[in-house]
Order: structure tokens, then C-alpha cells, then sequence
């Protein structure tokens, strides 16, 4: 059964390529959803897919060399539909 996550990331997470390899590996998981930058230097993602699934995509963020995620702040939100996973701006 899908879900939907909003989690927000802090820590060394901009300027880090988080936003690439949130999408890369999303988009091979079939998960759809979204990821952005934030003004404050943290990062937002909303994902959406098999929760085994999300838990990869997080454990694949944990542990990219340059990424440092200290702190996640997430909560389950409704199901959207998208066909896909995107960067915004």
C-alpha cells in the first residue's frame, strides 16, 4: 500500500548533489514525488510509494559521501497523483 512522506532534511545537504541523488534513485525505485532547496539550507522532499521503498531511497541519502543528514523532520501527508519524481526550484 503507497503512502506519501513530506520530510525535511538539515545538516550539509545543499551544495552536496542531495537533489540529484534523490531523483536518481526515486526515479529507479518508482517512487513519484518532488525535492527542493529551501532558503534556510535545508531541503524538502515529498515522496510517495511502497514505504519499503521510501526507506531505501532514505538509506541510499545516508549514505552518500558528501551528504550529512542530521536531523529529518517527516510526517505522512495524503496521496497525491503524479506520474513521476522531479527537482523544483
Amino acid at each position: 500500500m503507497n503512502i506519501r512522506k513530506h520530510i525535511q532534511f538539515y545538516g550539509k545537504v545543499q551544495g552536496v548533489g542531495f537533489r540529484y541523488h534523490a531523483t536518481y534513485k526515486a526515479r529507479f525505485l518508482g517512487l513519484t514525488g518532488w525535492v527542493r532547496n529551501c532558503s534556510d539550507g535545508s531541503v524538502e522532499m515529498e515522496v510517495q510509494g511502497e514505504p519499503e521503498l521510501i526507506d531505501d531511497l532514505l538509506l541510499y541519502l545516508h549514505r552518500q559521501r558528501f551528504i550529512q543528514i542530521r536531523r529529518m523532520d517527516e510526517e505522512k501527508i495524503e496521496l497525491n497523483e503524479e506520474r513521476e519524481f522531479k527537482e523544483r526550484w
